[in-house]
């Protein structure tokens, strides 16, 4: 992991803050853990750009982007607005009613965004047939994803939330 508080790191954080407070508030998402999570995916670079095509700080898909209508993902405004709100309409969507309290649904959010939810389904399956908790993040379902997906989910779980 490389510094999140180098001089210029810091500096788009500092330039960013208010517009995931702004989009955390209106999603009721804590907005550290969402700039967390576009400091993973991208470094908070609105010009990254995967091998695949996800774009910007959240690193979407196009078509993702759209589906979300909040404008054009190209900028940066609207793919901060595109992350988190697909986060949250992951929580709700894929863990309503879900007995997982609200930061394993969190979690769950950010390890479907990095795995797929039909793959988390099938790991949190496991882990309850292993004798694991499957609304239990850390040491439970991040054992299975380990085994299975390999380090990449866990590791991306991980550095969110620290």
């Amino acid at each position: 992991m490389k510094s999140a508080t180098s001089g210029a790191d810091l500096a788009r954080f500092q330039a960013l803050i208010e517009m995931f407070k702004k989009y955390g508030s209106q999603y009721s998402l804590d907005y550290l853990l969402m700039m967390a999570q576009g400091y993973q995916e991208s470094g908070l670079d609105q010009g990254a750009k995967s091998a695949v095509g996800a774009i910007g700080v959240m690193q979407l898909m196009p078509a993702t982007g759209q589906g979300l209508k909040v404008g054009d993902i190209r900028e940066i405004d609207s793919n901060v607005h595109a992350g988190v709100k697909y986060i949250r309409f992951m929580i709700d969507d894929q863990f309503a009613g879900d007995p997982a309290d609200d930061l394993n649904k969190t979690l769950f959010a950010f390890a479907a965004y990095n795995c797929g939810p039909g793959r988390l389904r099938g790991l949190r399956k496991e882990a309850a047939s292993k004798g694991l908790n499957p609304n239990v993040w850390f040491n439970n379902v991040e054992r299975i994803t380990g085994e299975r997906v390999g380090r990449e989910t866990v590791q991306y779980v991980s550095n969110i939330y620290k």
